[in-house]
This record gives C-alpha cells, structure tokens and sequence, in this order.
C-alpha cells in the first residue's frame, strides 16, 4: 500500500468526504483520527487540545476508558433486541438515571432532536389528555434564536434562516417570545391553549446566551401557576457542562454549588437530555417526567427501536458514574471562573475581542467584528495552527468548551495559545 504524504493524507480524506458526502456542514479543514481526554490528534500525528468537546458530547474526555469498558463488555454480550422485549439491561438502567435526575419515569431514544421531539408529542398528549385543551388546538412556547435540533417539527420554531428556509410547509402550534424576557413570557402564556413552555437554560448555539438570576425561576413559577409544562431542554447544559448538574440547578438560589439537586431546584416537568449522557460513546437521549405527565404515552404511541437498546443503557449508566465519580461537575465551575477571569484580561488588553460570557465550560468570546465577517473563522484557523480546536458559531462567535476533565494546568496553557494567537492575530 502507497502511503500517503501529510499534505495528501489530510487533503484527500477531506477530497473523499466533499465527494461523497452531503455538504451539510462546513467543518474546520482539520482530520482527526485519535482522542483522548481534553486531546486530539490528526492524521498527521499533530497534537491538539478540544475546546469544542463535540459541542458538549464529550464531557468526560475522549475515549474514558470506563466508559468504552462498559461499551466493549456489553457489545460483547448482547447489543439489541428493541422495546419489543425487555433486556436485562433496561430496567435497571431506568431505574438508574431516573433516580439520578429525580424523576419517576424515562422514555429513551437516540439523538437530541429526538428527545426535543419526544418531548413536545408528551407535553401536547399531556395537553388533550390531562389539562382539557381541544385537539389540535395546543400551543408550546418556544424561544427566540433557540436551537433544539433540524427535524422539520423544530425547524418550524427556529429563527435561524439558514436551518430553516426552504424546508416548508411548517409545523404549526408554537409561539415564539424572546429569551430572557418574563414580560414577553407572561403575554405569551396568558394566550388560550398553551399547554408548554421549551427553553434552553443557556442558549448554546446561538452564541453562549446567559439569562438573567431569576429568569428560569420565574418562568417555571409562571408556568405552574397556569397549569403549563415547564419543560428544558439541556441536550447541550446537562450534566456538569455549566457547573451544576443541570443548568437549571445553576440558576436557583443554590448558585450551583450543589452537588447533584438542591431543594430549590428549578424542576421542569419535563427534562430533555442528550449529547453527553453518553460522554460522547455513543447515541443516547432521553426525556424524563413525572409520572402524571408521562402516563399519557401509551404502548404504541411512541418509541424507537433503538432507543433504550441495552448497549446505550450500560454506556449511559458509566457515563453518569464518571461525572460523579470524578466531580466533574465541580471542575467546570472552578475552572470556568478561572477562564473567564483570564479571557477578560483579553477583552481587556485587545481590540480583537469585545465580551466573554458563559458558565462553568461552556463559554464564549465575541469578535470584535460584524457577524457576515469571516474573521472568528480565521481565528480558528490560526488557533487551530497553534494546536487547540475550537469552532465559530453565528458568524462572529466563538464557543470554548473543553471536556470537563480538564486540569487547571492544562486550562491555563490553553489560555496562553488563545492569548498568544489574539494577540499575533491582524484582520
């Protein structure tokens, strides 16, 4: 076999996929073929740091050898039968991540947008069956520059026009208000027939969007008290992401320092979780309720064939463990006041970047440019040639978020690559 120069290895995998593949993303021209940890490598053996983490899948480093254990061992044994058995594998993980988050019951599936998915069928089930709204008639409010996954159903709420246009017709029964606005919020459930309310806790990809304390507090009080389904949608915030548990821990008046739920958790009567729930193994999601909301589902009704397979229930179990059992959690809130205290010293000293904001690891930096330039790319690109991964998001935008096993040491030599390329950086 002919073996390839860096230059062809690297430019040829990229060839291949152009040709062959849909060009439904635009990736960073970088080909990784290892991982490991906060590290990556590509097919040239160059070594990298991951400040993207699989926008969040990969919390518990790349290739947690817990995790891949459980993955191996149980590939081993036995990987799917579908719902259309029980497994030995599903109850006790159900039992599991139900009593881990706090809920009664959980209706598993694969991806993200499945479970966004999954939850809007059980909050407009719960609608008809539960709260008395006529059929057809329910509404969910949704958010302003939300981003909850591209099935057509979520597409029709987004306000990205990129992800949106020319996929109609559109899916009815939503009202879109602006996020962290409680004035627009009330309005909009004040309306007939509201049977939800959906809200990513931080708006991740629309630029790492923090609300304001008392916004998820309020909006859940607002929702009980018009019989209304809190839901969240952590997919991309859950699991020791923004240093809680859960965001929504985050926003309590427990200020994160919870080590699961405090007694003040903002509860949403429906949590999506996804992305990281599997640390990144392997594709796992899941809506979770109490049993008054989940009851409405009915054999039928709803389901996947692979979801809950018993692969994903062993991997999701490990997956849990690791941010337990490694205070993973607590390691994003420290490191993230570290990180935005030492970004701010950026915003600070340069005219390139105008704003860091975020919570625990998940953070951005705002470029000090129009949002149809393309200087966040570049950035990337020469952040990319000093060795750390990141990746632009609305244009001017740029989203730090390594795996939450990150050390401080390794944290402040990221900060001086991304001191060092801002500050050799030109437009």
């Amino acid at each position: 076999m002919q073996t390839l120069s860096s230059k062809q290895s690297t430019s040829t995998a990229i060839e291949r996929e152009e040709k062959f593949s849909a060009h439904n993303y635009h990736p960073l021209p970088v080909v990784l073929k290892r991982g490991e940890g906060v590290y990556l490598w590509d097919v040239e053996g160059k070594k990298y740091f991951d400040f993207l983490s699989a926008y969040s899948a990969v919390n518990q480093g790349h290739c947690h050898p817990k995790i891949i254990g459980a993955l191996t061992e149980q590939a081993e044994t036995l990987t799917l039968v579908s719902r259309a058995f029980h497994s030995d594998v599903f109850g006790e993980y159900a039992e599991y991540v139900t009593e881990y988050f706090g809920f009664d019951k959980v209706l598993p599936m694969n991806s993200g947008a499945e479970a966004v998915e999954t939850a809007i069928k059980i909050c407009r089930k719960w609608a008809y069956n539960k709260k008395g709204i006529e059929e057809d008639k329910a509404k969910i409010v949704v958010c302003g520059n939300n981003f909850h996954g591209r099935t057509t159903t979520i597409i029709s709420f987004s306000s990205d026009a990129t992800a949106r246009d020319d996929f109609g017709p559109y899916t009815g029964g939503f009202i879109t208000v602006e996020y962290d606005n409680l004035d627009a919020l009330k309005d909009a459930l004040d309306q007939p027939d509201v049977a939800g309310f959906m809200v990513e806790p931080i708006q991740g990809e629309a630029g790492v969007h923090t609300p304001n304390e008392q916004y998820l507090a309020k909006a859940a009080e607002m929702c009980r008290a018009r019989n209304i389904l809190f839901i969240a949608d952590e997919v991309q915030t859950g699991i020791g992401r923004t240093g809680s548990l859960l965001a929504v821990c985050g926003n309590c008046t427990c200020q994160g320092h919870c080590e699961r739920q405090p007694a003040t958790f903002v509860r949403p009567d429906i949590l999506i979780l996804g992305k990281a729930l599997s640390g990144g193994v392997y594709p796992v999601s899941a809506a979770l309720a109490n049993d008054d909301v989940m009851e409405v589902i009915k054999p039928g009704q709803h389901g996947s064939t692979f979801g809950g397979n018993p692969l994903a229930c062993r991997v999701a179990m490990a997956a849990l463990e690791v941010i337990e059992d490694e205070k993973l959690t607590q390691n994003a809130r420290r490191l993230g006041h570290i990180f935005r205290k030492e970004m701010q010293k950026l915003v600070d000293e340069s005219d390139l970047i105008k704003l860091v904001r975020g919570k625990g690891l998940l953070n951005a930096v705002v470029i000090n440019d129009s949002p149809e330039s393309d200087t966040a790319w570049r950035l990337c690109l020469a952040l990319r040639d000093n060795g750390l991964l990141a990746k632009p998001t609305h244009g001017n935008i740029i989203r730090f978020a390594p795996p939450l096993v990150m050390t401080e040491k390794q944290l402040m030599t990221c900060v001086e690559i991304i001191a060092k390329t801002v500050r050799e950086f030109r437009k």
